[in-house]
This record gives C-alpha cells, structure tokens and sequence, in this order.
C-alpha cells in the first residue's frame, strides 16, 4: 500500500515572482505573492484569512494549475458561463509528488449551482453510459437546498485516493453538517486522499493533523488553530457573549 503521508498529490505551490509584470496590480497585490512558497500538508492544508486577502484566488490558481475547470467540478468539467478567474494560475508552479490523483473535486459555493445545472444538460444529451447525478447519489441538485446539494458532493461523489480542492465548503452547511463533513474528509483521508481548503470555520479547521496558512497584510503565516483570529473571535463570543456584545452594540 502506497504510503500517502509522505507522498501528497501537490508537495508546494511556488510563485514565479521573477516573471510577475508587477506587484501592484490586481492579483498580483496580494501580499501572500511575495512569499516563496507555500508547503502543501499530505493531508489537509487550510487558506484563511480576512476577507479581501486573495483566499479564493489562490484556492482557484491551484486548482486551474492542477486541471480543473475555474467554476467548479470534477477534472472533466468543461463548461463555462462567464469568464472571471484571474491569470495567477500561469504565475504559480504545482510541486507534485510520485502519485497522480485518480478521483479530483473543485468545490466553489459560489458557483456549484452552475455545475448543477452542467450535469443537467449533460444527462439530457443521448448517451450509452449511466447519468453523472447518479454519482451525486441519484437526486438532481436543483431539487435540494444548497447545503444538501454540497453534502451530497461530499457522501457521494467524492471517492477516495483523490485531490479535493474547497472554497468555503460552510457557506452552505450547517455546524453539524460541518461536523459531519469532518468525519467524511477523515473516512476520505484513510483512502489516501489530499484536501486543500479555503475556509472561515474554525470547526472546518479542526481537523488535529493538518496545517492552515493565514493571509495576511504581512503575507502569509503557518499557524495553530487556536492562535487564528477565527479561532480566537469564536472562543472570545462565547465565553464572554454579554460583554462583547455590549461593546460592539453600546450607543446604537
């Protein structure tokens, strides 16, 4: 058996600063750009960070670098309905390991309704082989809730020894359905597979052997869980929710 802890799919996302026309143009102002590098975990990497510090569009360089369609789905998604990624892909170098994924998932809450509707017009067209929702687990996506259509993602279609890459996965989903998601991506992980994940849930964040990189104003820093911001707004709300509260709503 392939031993997945020392062979990832991607090792390293490296920025190719050299040939950067420049820095203070969009999406090349991103503090993060001017690190060298940033080291993939085997298992799970976390992209946090405020709003506005490029989480999503180094989430979506990778995964265009790594084969996936800019709005989502699987590697053989081909569709598009508007042109909006930015052109950091062609300024990144994926550092792969010895293995190739042989299952793969982009997941974009803002744009998983366009890959449900792609996999409707793809079950319409005439073919001789079984409908792409029955990989979803056989119900359209239309006819769930958002945070249904994601989990059914997550129990059905993602199969192990694959590379899945996520941006903002919570948006739809619940706290326990956030826990659950949790439990899937461990069952996920002992099939040998890689996350990389853009989020702002500390419960996503969790996961206890994985490393999560903060964007920042000052660039870009490995942190523990319980030293982010997210982790430490969430923990200071509920252990002192009168007093946080009367600060921020005194004299409104």
């Amino acid at each position: 058996m392939i031993n997945h802890y020392s062979s990832p799919f991607i090792k390293q996302v490296r920025f190719k600063k050299e040939v950067i026309p420049s820095f203070d143009t969009y999406p090349f102002h991103f503090p993060f750009i001017r690190a060298e590098a940033i080291d993939l975990h085997p298992k799970i990497t976390y992209i946090i960070g405020e709003n506005g510090m490029g989480k999503s569009t180094l989430l979506e360089a990778i995964a265009l670098a790594a084969g996936f369609n800019p709005e989502g789905g699987t590697f053989h998604f081909n569709f598009s309905t508007y042109q909006s990624h930015s052109e950091l892909e062609h300024y990144i170098k994926l550092i792969k390991g010895t293995r190739r994924p042989k299952d793969g998932f982009f997941l974009r809450a803002e744009t998983f309704y366009n890959v449900a509707t792609n996999i409707e017009e793809l079950d319409k067209e005439p073919g001789m082989g079984p409908r792409i929702i029955d990989g979803f687990g056989g119900k359209p996506l239309h006819e769930q809730s958002h945070g249904e259509s994601f989990f059914a993602a997550f129990n059905h279609r993602f199969r192990g020894n694959g590379l899945y890459i996520l941006d903002e996965p919570e948006a739809a989903l619940s706290p326990l359905r956030q826990l659950s998601i949790l439990s899937r991506m461990h069952d996920l992980l002992a099939e040998n597979s890689q996350f990389i994940i853009a989020t702002h849930s500390p419960l996503l964040m969790a996961y206890p052997d994985a490393t999560i990189w903060e964007l920042t104003e000052e660039g870009l820093r490995e942190k523990p869980l319980e030293e982010t911001g997210h982790y430490k707004i969430m923990k200071q709300f509920f252990e002192d929710k009168e007093r946080l509260l009367h600060h921020l709503l005194s004299g409104k």
